[in-house]
């Protein structure tokens, strides 16, 4: 993050990555937890029943589930607490953005369009 404070007319869009692991929210904790550990990322893009972004998981939102193995395979990850909305948007201004996340303790944070589909990721 620290071309928008270099840049301070940077935008959201020029800093954004693609999203590249995605999950519906109807997945199974247990599920998401082997996408994790076997791709080696530290978060998973949600996606609701409608495509749009319902927020990002990261592992230690299914620290608690490790234990639970029986229950994982059963609870889906629309009912895990994870980082949802608001998100950020292409046109947001990359310092505002950036004041978000740290206000909001995120390291990455989930870009959308303004009908609600991500389009990209926001990482400091």
């Amino acid at each position: 993050m620290t071309l928008a404070l270099e840049h301070p007319t940077a935008t959201v869009g020029d800093l954004m990555n693609l999203p590249t692991l995605q999950i519906s929210d109807d997945v199974t904790v247990d599920t998401a937890m082997h996408i994790l550990q076997s791709s080696g990322a530290d978060h998973l893009l949600v996606r609701d029943e409608d495509g749009r972004c319902a927020g990002l998981l990261t592992r230690p939102h299914l620290a608690p589930f490790h234990a639970r193995s029986w229950y994982t395979d059963h609870t889906p990850v629309r009912d895990v607490a994870l980082d949802r909305a608001p998100f950020a948007t292409a046109d947001m201004p990359a310092t505002t953005a950036a004041a978000a996340m740290r206000s909001r303790d995120l390291r990455a944070w989930p870009v959308v369009d303004h009908d609600g589909h991500a389009i990209g990721l926001l990482s400091l």
